[in-house]
């Protein structure tokens, strides 16, 4: 499945009509959830059933396409599945309870409430809500796609204005030849990440960059009256920076994660758990600047894409243990260079991105295999580090949720 977003070209009456659409599915969505709390124990087909209910009860959700209706319930009950799903599995913290929405940002329409131009460069919403005819602007080719390979249509409200999603369901793969060559990777918060062929790519560091701007926008906020149109267009404004960061950091993940899988047959990476590591304070706001999980994101796609072997290893020790004997050296953070008393002197990084690579070579006859839950969706090693038989690790490919 394959994502084609276009901006959405129309009249200020019909962004209205939009706003309006967006509404109406995150109240259903409440309504939903608020069942569900009343009425413990109901299923997907209750939801769907209390859907009907609403529509019959309220005139403006019945001018929703009922297949967006249906999306919207589908997006409550996957909250309500999941939150089972952790009770289920014990994960430590908070489950994720349900929670009410109040600024949702998109609706979605399946197959039916929609039709494109023969030119496929406009779009028409048909229920009643009056969105009509926009306008698409973008550089997709929505001629190179059937009709019947468009599963999902969905309206999104950014910042800088609305956006048309095509959900597409079309094999995206691409024949490539063997480069014969394999590269371990080391991110970090100095350089992006380093390679075990010595190479360092440069933190960008979007978001340092981009705080002294960030701050004379919130400043902005702040100064204006609560409710007021200036107001209102002061968060504009300041989400418009937001999102030119979240851009650039995405751009830049996915440039460099496709350098990297173009010119190597396999791409060994650490098994990181970013939720854990953004829990230290101190390196809270450099490890979200870094943009780790979106590099991972989309290695592990393109890694797909191209047919190449991405492995997620144990990142257990990786800085610690020397490359050239196997020694642990302890190190703090503050330390960048490794020295073994094996007479083995090496830049910190680069000792760990070897580490890396050796793990994934001493597995790759284990690839492929499925887990259930999964922490990456590259090609994990194929045995935890210490652990005996009974507890191998696993992995499984995923696609990407967007291009």
């Amino acid at each position: 499945m394959i994502v084609l977003e276009f901006k959405a070209k129309g009249r200020t009456t019909q962004y209205s009509a939009i706003d309006e659409a967006i509404k109406t599915a995150q109240f259903v969505r409440n309504k939903c959830i608020r069942f569900w709390m009343d009425n413990r124990g109901v299923g997907q087909k209750d939801l769907y059933r209390h859907n009907t209910a609403l529509r019959a009860e309220y005139p403006f959700v019945k001018d929703l396409n009922s297949h967006a209706c249906q999306s919207a319930v589908e997006r409550a009950y996957s909250s309500i599945a999941r939150f089972y799903d952790n009770c289920r599995k014990s994960i430590p913290g908070k489950k994720g309870y349900p929670q009410f929405k109040k600024n949702c940002r998109s609706v979605e329409y399946k197959t039916s409430g929609w039709s494109l131009s023969e030119t496929r460069k406009q779009i028409t919403f048909t229920d009643k809500k009056g969105i009509g005819k926009l306008k698409l602007k973008g550089t997709w080719d929505l001629n190179f796609y059937q009709l019947d390979q468009i599963k999902r249509v969905r309206l999104v409200k950014k910042s800088d204005g609305y956006y048309v999603q095509f959900l597409v369901r079309s094999e995206n793969k691409v024949d490539t030849q063997p480069t014969g060559r394999t590269i371990g990777l080391d991110v970090g918060l100095k350089e992006f990440y380093t390679d075990s062929n010595g190479h360092s790519e440069p933190n960008p560091k979007f978001y340092r960059t981009g705080e002294k701007r960030l701050k004379f926008r919130q400043r902005r906020v702040s100064r204006k009256k609560k409710g007021s149109a200036n107001r209102l267009s002061a968060i504009n404004k300041l989400g418009r920076v937001h999102l030119k960061i979240s851009r650039q950091r995405e751009e830049h993940a996915k440039r460099v994660a496709r350098c990297v899988i173009q010119s190597n047959d396999l791409v060994a990476y650490e098994d990181l758990r970013i939720k854990n590591l953004v829990k230290n304070h101190c390196l809270a706001k450099s490890i979200n600047d870094a943009g780790w999980y979106q590099f991972r994101k989309w290695l592990e796609y393109l890694g797909v894409k191209f047919g190449r072997v991405t492995v997620a290893v144990n990142p257990a020790y990786t800085s610690q243990e020397c490359s050239k004997c196997g020694t642990h050296v302890k190190k703090s953070l503050s330390m960048r260079t490794h020295v073994c008393q094996c007479g083995f002197v090496l830049d910190r990084d680069y000792n760990a991105a070897l580490n890396i690579l050796n793990r994934a070579l001493s597995t790759t006859g284990h690839v492929g295999t499925w887990i259930l839950d999964p922490n990456a969706s590259g090609d994990l090693a194929s045995t935890v580090l210490g652990a005996n038989l009974s507890q191998q690790v696993e992995s499984v490919n995923e696609e990407s949720p967007h291009l």
